[in-house]
C-alpha cells in the first residue's frame, strides 16, 4: 500500500491511469469533501442527543456522496442517479464510499455487513474486479437467477463504469480516521481483497 502526502496534487501512476487529469484534484478534494461530511454529520449528532450513532452515520453516508458528487460536476465530469442516490463517476470511473468501522482499524479488516442492500452488492460484484474463479459459489440465500443478477452491470450507472473504492473510518468524536481507495473485490464471505490500494491523507476537520 502506499501513502500519497500533504494533499498537494501528487497522484500515483494508478491514479493517474483511473482519474487522467483529474487524479490531482481528486488526490485534495477528497479528504476535504470527507472532513466537510463529517462536520454535518456530526452537527446532527448533537443536534439529535441521542446515544445511539445512526444519525451520525446516515447523514455521513448521504453527505459523501453528495460531496463526491459536487466534486464531479465541479470537474465537468457525470453524477449517475442510481435508485435514488448519486454516484460521481470520474473517467469513466465511479466513486464508492464505504465507512467501514467506528474506529481506526486495518483496511483488510473491511467487511460487508451482512444486512448490505443488493444494489451495494451488485455495484461491488458488477463494477468492480472480476472473481478470480468466475461467479462465487452459490448459497442458500439466492436462487441461481438472483445471484446471476448481482453480477450484471447498472446501465444507469455506466454498463462499462468501473469501479473504485473509497474506504474510510469515523466517528462522530474522533472525525475521520483513514482513507483509503483503490481496486477491491468482494469475496464471498463478505471481506475484501485488495488488486491495489492507497491511503490519502486526512484533511483537517472543517466546519460549516
Amino acid at each position: 500500500m502506499s501513502v500519497l502526502g500533504g494533499n498537494r496534487g501528487e497522484p500515483s501512476d494508478w491514479a493517474v491511469r483511473r482519474f487522467g487529469r483529474h487524479a490531482g484534484r481528486l488526490v485534495e478534494a477528497i479528504p476535504e469533501q470527507l472532513a466537510r461530511a463529517h462536520s454535518r454529520a456530526h452537527e446532527v449528532h448533537i443536534a439529535a442527543r441521542l446515544k445511539k450513532r445512526s444519525p451520525y452515520g446516515s447523514t455521513l453516508a448521504e453527505a459523501v456522496r453528495e460531496n463526491l458528487a459536487d466534486i464531479a460536476r465541479e470537474l465537468g465530469e457525470s453524477v449517475r442517479d442510481l435508485r435514488g442516490y448519486e454516484y460521481a463517476v470520474i473517467n469513466d470511473h465511479a466513486l464508492f464510499p464505504f465507512k467501514y468501522a467506528n474506529r481506526l482499524k486495518p483496511l483488510e479488516q473491511a467487511r460487508l455487513a451482512a444486512d448490505a442492500s443488493p444494489t451495494r452488492r451488485r455495484i461491488l460484484l458488477s463494477h468492480g474486479p472480476d472473481p478470480e474463479d468466475g461467479l462465487f459459489p452459490l448459497n442458500e440465500e439466492y436462487t441461481t437467477e438472483e445471484y446471476e443478477s448481482l453480477h450484471e452491470t447498472f446501465e444507469a450507472l455506466g454498463g462499462s463504469t468501473k469501479l473504485v473504492c473509497l474506504f474510510f473510518t469515523a466517528d462522530p468524536e474522533g472525525s475521520i480516521h483513514v482513507i483509503h481507495w483503490g481496486d477491491a473485490r468482494l469475496e464471498p464471505d463478505r471481506t475484501f481483497t485488495w488488486l491495489h490500494s492507497e491511503q490519502l491523507q486526512v484533511a483537517p476537520q472543517s466546519f460549516e
